[in-house]
């Protein structure tokens, strides 16, 4: 595929996404059909012939598309609302995954005599509910305030997550790693051990970097930081057999912990928007209408296990969580579909097996388009079937369930105990230091294997030492941390145990179960370091002594400065936890900071005479006698704006001022409202 090719075939793509766009947004149908219907029709399985050149254009073209569609779903996450619904969504999504997943293999085994592979692909594109567009449903019913669609977002959000997971795995049993057990094992096991690393890593490192990066003003840099970051996870990710899809989603979700997840969004907003384009019209592309026909009986059979198996998998998902008969039925109806997340998992299946023809890609296609169209009539039925159920619901049947539910709220208060979240923060923090000795050591151990020979022929040789020295300063140097946290470990447990009595039985049994639990913690931390010496070991029992030596001296010297740094890495990482928090307490605290009476705030819309103009050209301060304190813009607040800050639309300026001043301030900047 030379140059010329690519970017005709490029320019094909995108201007038949605009055209289909620009149609369907006017007719008020999904755009995604619209672009799937565009690659149909320039299908060569429709006339005969391609629209394109190269047919490796629309498949590095169809790879970006996920990597950005994956990139903007992780980006969209927001753990704070996850959290006031996980006790209902989770379970949900575990359920519906789990069971659907299990269906589409059986059915692909079984009734279409697929390979394994083949029927595991089916069953994880069968899987998720497709949360874009359920959200897009949902605002044009305007339907967003009701109940029960809160749940059925962040149920669809859970799939989200999982099903990430669960194409690893797949895309490892593709890949030649068979269904056994130990496969199977091993698979999620690098799987958790790939997810850990990278988020625990990600926390610590890249959120800084992007507050660094905006701190600078410039939205160049902030953009090839994230951009630097995405592909290089994504080819980390695809390197170890996973797929560049979970290489993005979790670069994603590092993302939307960063202080500057607004405008992250609204940078990255433009390239998803086109890349995602052209994946949905590349997916149409490879749809054979013939072979859909053919295959009608078969995709009409999926399509109603998709309907039926959904349907009642979050029903019972949604009882189980303690939700009322009503919510079940709504959420079962709206849940009851599969959308673009099947569209990713068909092609790459199809990309690893190299045939883009395959009938589980139609198959999946078709059951897709099928079930899309049936949502919005299935979620506008799920009001009066919610209604019938209530009705039909026996007393004995409604009396069990609301003493269940009691049951469940009792167990949720239960877990506010003061002694249990502080135990549980602490252990979370010691799991943290755990990924992170971990991870250094799975670095450690790659890194020997790259070739320096180029770079310096010194480093080769010596590149096992070199590497051996470094992740044991690093993992050592995380000891003066896990210290702490294990005696806090062991002071909770005991608590818990033994209450906070002070009677000599009481005392004795504390002291025991504080010197178990803080022994416990150190020798799994040690067992750990030593199976990483293990196998980062040298060569040679005087190379051994030495680099042990090396790392005694470097501990001892440098103790002061490894702990800072651990310390350091802790607090970034919870930083990163707290993000979320931060940005929507952040207006409330400049409120607070400014002088009761005198603070104003209004938001400039795209009439303001302002809107590209700098604070120097506007002369604000000479004018109107105001000062213009701060600027929150895209979720990130700017305070003490230079002269040649630029406004922009949706800016909301902080001011203070008398009331003339303000009055002044804004007939300058046009502003009609708060």
């Amino acid at each position: 595929m030379n140059e010329s090719a690519f970017f005709q075939d490029l320019a094909v793509l995108t201007v038949i996404a605009g055209l289909a766009a620009l149609l369907f947004s006017r007719l008020g149908w999904p755009k995604v059909l619209g672009y799937i219907a565009a690659g149909i029709l320039m299908s060569p399985h429709t006339w005969g012939g391609s629209f394109l050149v190269h047919p490796m254009s629309t498949q590095v073209t169809g790879q970006l598309g996920v990597v950005f569609l994956m990139f903007g779903m992780g980006l969209s996450l927001s753990v704070k609302e996850m959290k006031s619904i996980r006790s209902v969504s989770l379970p949900c999504a575990i359920i519906d995954v789990g069971v659907m997943i299990w269906l589409g293999y059986t059915l692909g085994v079984k009734v279409f005599g697929w390979s394994q592979a083949q029927s595991l692909f089916l069953g994880v594109a069968i899987c998720d509910s497709a949360t874009t567009f359920l959200a897009k449903v949902f605002e044009e019913l305007k339907w967003q305030d009701r109940p029960f669609v809160k749940y059925v977002l962040g149920t669809s959000v859970c799939e989200d997550i999982i099903c990430v997971g669960a194409i690893a795995v797949a895309t490892g049993v593709a890949r030649g790693g068979g269904m056994s057990a130990l496969a199977f094992s091993v698979s999620i096991g690098w799987l958790a051990v790939f997810f850990m690393t990278v988020l625990v890593l990600g926390f610590v490192v890249l959120p800084r970097l992007l507050k660094s990066a905006e701190r600078i003003g410039d939205s160049e840099s902030l953009t090839m930081t994230i951009l630097g970051a995405l592909f290089l996870v994504s080819f980390i990710a695809y390197k170890f057999d996973f797929s560049l899809a979970l290489g993005a989603f979790l670069v994603g979700i590092i993302g939307s912990q960063s202080d500057v997840r607004g405008r992250l969004a609204k940078l990255m907003d433009p390239l998803k928007t086109m890349f995602a384009a052209v994946f949905f019209v590349s997916i149409g592309l490879l749809v054979n209408p013939d072979a859909i026909w053919a295959a009608l009986p078969k995709c009409l059979l999926v399509t109603m296990v998709v309907i039926v198996g959904k349907l009642v998998n979050n029903f019972i998902g949604s009882i189980i969580a303690g939700q009322d008969i009503r919510t079940a039925v709504q959420s079962a109806f709206a849940l009851a579909q599969i959308g673009e997340f099947a569209f990713m998992v068909a092609v790459l299946y199809s990309n690893i097996v190299g045939n883009s023809t395959n009938e589980m890609f139609q198959i999946a296609i078709g059951a897709s388009l099928l079930t899309t169209i049936a949502n919005p009539f299935l979620i506008r039925v799920s009001g009066p079937a919610a209604d019938l159920a209530d009705r039909l619901l026996p007393d004995r049947v409604r009396s069990a369930l609301s003493t269940y539910h009691c049951w469940l709220e009792k167990i949720k208060s239960s877990e506010g105990n003061p002694a249990f979240m502080i135990l549980k923060a602490t252990v979370i923090r010691l799991a943290v230091y755990a990924v992170l000795v971990l991870s250094l050591s799975i670095i450690c151990n790659l890194l020997p294997k790259i070739d320096f020979t180029r770079f310096s022929p010194h480093v080769e040789q010596y590149d096992r030492i070199i590497f051996f020295v470094l992740g044991n300063i690093f993992s050592v140097g995380l000891l003066p941390l896990v210290l702490p946290a294990a005696r806090a470990v062991g002071d909770e447990v005991a608590i818990l145990i033994v209450g906070d009595g002070a009677a000599h039985w009481q005392l004795a049994i504390k002291q025991s179960v504080r010197f178990f639990v803080f022994a416990a913690i150190l020798a799994f931390f040690g067992l750990e370091l030593i199976m990483i010496d293990i196998s980062l070991m040298p060569h040679g029992g005087i190379s051994a002594a030495s680099v042990f030596v090396v790392v005694a001296v470097s501990v001892l010297v440098g103790w002061k400065f490894f702990r800072k740094a651990g310390r350091r890495a802790t607090q970034r990482f919870n930083e990163a936890l707290s993000a979320e928090e931060r940005r929507d307490g952040i207006i409330a605290t400049t409120t607070i900071t400014m002088p009761e009476g005198m603070i104003h705030r209004f938001t400039l819309d795209a009439s303001s005479p302002a809107i590209g103009a700098t604070v120097v050209t506007l002369a604000i301060r000479s004018k109107t006698g105001a000062s213009i304190v701060s600027v929150y813009r895209d979720g990130v607040i700017t305070r003490n704006i230079g002269p040649d800050w630029e406004f922009a639309v949706g800016d909301t300026l902080v001011a203070i001022g008398d009331p003339h001043q303000m009055v002044a301030l804004k007939d300058l900047l046009g502003v009609t409202r708060q």
